[in-house]
């Protein structure tokens, strides 16, 4: 069924929330120059957050530092955050613990800084 007229389907973000959880998706880069999330992306998964760590790939390295630049990024702790799905891919899925109406929130100020469109 069409939307009636004046409204719009909700937009697709690289993030859902649920009770207890924010589970965010991100396109990783490891072997970076710098740690950062500078960008977006849209992925065969959906939109995406893009990540980019020094570490390498290997023994969980790349994952563990994304973690941490995540827990940063949203200014949680680091126990707080925890890696969902994607251990072996360059598209991840971090579920982030807490206040998960203030982490929406910084998550469409952060979307919204880096030319996403989190449904204005």
């Amino acid at each position: 069924m069409p939307a009636s007229p004046g409204t719009q389907p909700p937009r697709e973000t690289p993030w859902r929330g649920s009770d207890r959880a924010v589970v965010v998706r991100f396109r990783l880069t490891p072997r970076a120059s710098r740690q950062v999330i500078d960008g977006t992306a849209l992925t065969a998964d959906g939109p995406a957050f893009l990540a980019r760590v020094r570490a390498v790939p290997e023994d969980g390295a790349a994952n563990r530092a994304l973690l941490a630049l995540v827990a940063d990024w949203l200014q949680v702790p680091a126990k707080r955050v925890a890696l969902n799905s994607g251990a072996k891919s360059r598209i991840k899925t971090v579920a982030v613990d807490g206040e998960v109406d203030r982490i929406d929130r910084l998550l469409v100020e952060r979307w919204r800084a880096l030319g996403g469109d989190a449904g204005a």
